[in-house]
């Protein structure tokens, strides 16, 4: 039997008067709980493998819409909860936030700003925009839109169908943190220039002959168009590549796009298999275009289009393209750069 085997006190061996001065001092005794914070090998996860279907959560939200005005909702989202982590706690993991957000024609959700940082995948729909820092993003099926922490950001919509998105935050981390707040603001004026096209082409990017822009976030828009496009190459080009994936980067620096989560668009060749390695982030997975079977930790989904499922950390996962003649594609969210800055990232193949 190691030393970390070993049982150690419990609270209720302690004298209760003793229990008592502890308690009046706000004092507790660390060794009772000391193997349910540090257990050995595997840490202890509340993130459950957990499932979101489309089709069951369409009708609610659109639902919502007839129920509650926008001006009512500010912004109308049906938060997709991990019931490990409780679903009064609205999280999907420990520090990923996730829901599915409706905009109807005509509707405009107010310009705010917040300390959390946020991106839309959207789902489906034409017609809608996000205006981020004063650059107009159009909406289109797969694009990926950064509203990164403290830029101001409004939704519009002058399309004549709803349009919906996947909204992906690191919320519950910046509100364990005690740093969770918004501020409300003004109608956005819009300025010329837009992200998605001035770093429209990898390994290029604008010459500043008169000095950069000073942006942290150069790229706001990642069309899927590009990025699909970019799957299809290098699956061409590297045939015997296995995990076909590409990261979302800030294009200035190479950095991921945003600082606390990591985005990723993977393609599954037809009828492929392929086995992700235990890691230590969680990892949210949803299908833009296909379907993927998912096995993780004991539990298996099946997804179709634009359902969403997440898997804890530490395990390996299994995607599998259903469709023997076609592609498959997926998003992917998780908290590597998180736990690459925290120093605790893990690769266990």
């Amino acid at each position: 039997m190691t030393d970390s085997d070993q049982p150690l006190g419990r609270l209720e061996d302690l004298p209760q008067d003793y229990r008592d001065e502890l308690t009046k001092q706000n004092l507790v005794p660390l060794w009772p709980s000391l193997r349910g914070v540090l257990p050995p090998k595997v840490p202890t996860r509340q993130t459950k493998p957990t499932f979101w279907s489309y089709q069951s959560l369409k009708p609610l939200l659109l639902q919502a819409g007839e129920l509650t005005p926008i001006e009512k909702a500010e912004r109308r989202v049906l938060v997709l909860a991990n019931p490990g982590h409780g679903l009064e706690k609205m999280q999907a993991s420990a520090a990923i936030y996730l829901g599915m957000q409706l905009l109807l024609p005509g509707e405009w959700a107010p310009s705010h700003r917040h300390t959390p940082n946020a991106v839309r995948m959207v789902v489906e729909g034409e017609g809608a925009w996000t205006t981020v820092d004063g650059e107009k993003c159009p909406m289109s099926r797969g694009d990926l839109i950064l509203t990164p922490t403290g830029l101001w950001h409004e939704h519009g919509h002058d399309g004549d169908q709803p349009v919906v998105w996947l909204d992906v935050l690191d919320l519950p981390l910046v509100y364990y943190m005690e740093a969770s707040y918004h501020i409300n603001g003004e109608r956005q004026t819009q300025v010329p220039g837009r992200g998605d096209r001035a770093y429209a082409r990898g390994g290029v990017v604008p010459t500043p002959v008169f000095g950069r822009s000073g942006k942290r976030y150069p790229m706001l828009r990642y069309p899927w168009v590009d990025a699909r496009a970019a799957l299809e190459a290098l699956a061409e080009d590297q045939p015997d590549l296995d995990a076909v994936q590409i990261t979302y980067v800030n294009p200035e620096t190479g950095d991921d796009a945003e600082n606390i989560l990591g985005f990723y668009a993977l393609m599954l060749r037809p009828g492929q298999t392929l086995r992700l390695p235990a890691r230590s982030p969680a990892q949210v997975f949803h299908l833009i275009e296909g379907g993927v079977e998912v096995q993780v930790f004991g539990s298996s989904f099946t997804l179709a289009e634009a359902d969403t499922c997440c898997a804890p950390g530490y395990e390996a996962v299994t995607l599998s393209n259903r469709l023997p003649d076609r592609p498959s594609f997926i998003f992917i969210a998780d908290e590597s750069p998180l736990h690459r800055k925290l120093g605790v990232y893990e690769n266990r193949g």
